[in-house]
């Protein structure tokens, strides 16, 4: 049986190495792709976004597992930093995980950023298309950790559930990062700590002013979804049941208001990072590598010349030329 049989068999084994392969971007990858994308069936992506320390991990623990016991498959990508050294991920061992692993309808994948500066490795996408075609029905996406630029989740996850911690201090910082764009539920984990109240209500009157704000700069035609600030405690699964309630009830908000419109943000939120990715490595492969590079950075230290003024014009020569 080829590797592609036996992924359709159900084989882990030959799950694990196509997402190896299309992981590090080898030659054909796209093909494999081609032949594991399915329009039909498509399973539900979650990401949990949120700085480090926040108890992402816990929280994914505690909610696969509960996923688990209703009899649902359950794919895991946990994205960490990358090593220095080796370039895989940092946290590849997932030890705040072991409770998913032996599970038999759950799966857990620990990806490397590899120099990516969003909170997600630039195969994310991918590695979701692979795991939906093995016959996922949930796939929860832990994001880093970075902070104020982790916002590509967004483009990722069909849900994103963004985690605060009573310790992550003023609750504007949300919006000044852009997360109350990109935030679908917020998560208080940690929530038996003090000054877990104070936060929930900023958080809570921050929402308030957002959506009237919103309400008076544009006319929707549908009704707006209502972010909800769940508390948690994913040490005890305290507030977990809740947590995913209300992912629940945004995936059936989005299902409801708009079904056509939301297979149609996956399809274009699929083909667009393609594209970008391959628009990337062409430049890479074409405008990178040639002497007009190294002529320039040599114009640019002698004072000939600036790099955004070279830029330009090296930009431009290769879109004449291709």
């Amino acid at each position: 049986m080829s590797i592609l049989e036996r992924f359709a068999s159900g084989d882990r084994v030959a799950l694990a190495k196509i997402i190896s392969f299309v992981e590090d971007r080898r030659e054909g990858y796209e093909n494999v792709l081609a032949q594991i994308y399915s329009g039909g069936k498509i399973a539900y992506r979650v990401g949990l976004t949120g700085p480090p320390g926040a108890g992402k991990s816990s929280l994914v623990n505690r909610i696969a597992v509960s996923l688990s016991d209703q009899g649902l498959r359950v794919g895991v990508i946990a994205v960490d930093p990358s090593s220095p050294f080796s370039g895989g991920a940092l946290l590849g061992d997932r030890v705040r995980m072991q409770a998913l692993y032996g599970r038999p309808n759950i799966f857990v994948r620990s990806m490397a950023t590899r120099g990516s500066s969003g909170g997600l490795a630039a195969s994310t996408k991918d590695v979701c298309v692979v795991l939906e075609g093995f016959g996922f029905d949930i796939i929860l996406v832990e994001t880093v950790g970075v902070g104020q630029i982790e916002l590509d989740v967004a483009s990722v996850c069909d849900s994103v559930v963004v985690v605060f911690v009573p310790e992550s201090g003023d609750a504007i910082q949300a919006m000044k990062s852009g997360l109350m764009e990109i935030a679908n539920i917020f998560c208080l984990n940690k929530s038996d700590r003090p000054g877990a109240e104070r936060i929930k209500a900023e958080l809570e009157s921050i929402l308030d002013v957002y959506k009237q704000v919103r309400a008076t700069s544009r006319k929707r035609s549908l009704p707006e979804w209502e972010t909800p600030v769940v508390p948690t405690v994913a040490t005890n699964g305290t507030g977990i049941a809740e947590l995913w309630a209300a992912v629940s009830q945004h995936r059936q908000y989005r299902s409801q208001a708009d079904p056509a419109g939301y297979r149609a943000d996956r399809a274009r939120s699929d083909l667009v990072l393609s594209l970008l990715e391959l628009a990337h490595i062409q430049l890479e492969q074409t405008l990178l590598d040639t002497q007009h590079l190294d002529r320039a950075v040599e114009q640019i230290i002698c004072g000939q010349a600036d790099p955004y003024t070279m830029a330009r014009r090296l930009f431009e020569s290769w879109r004449r030329e291709h």
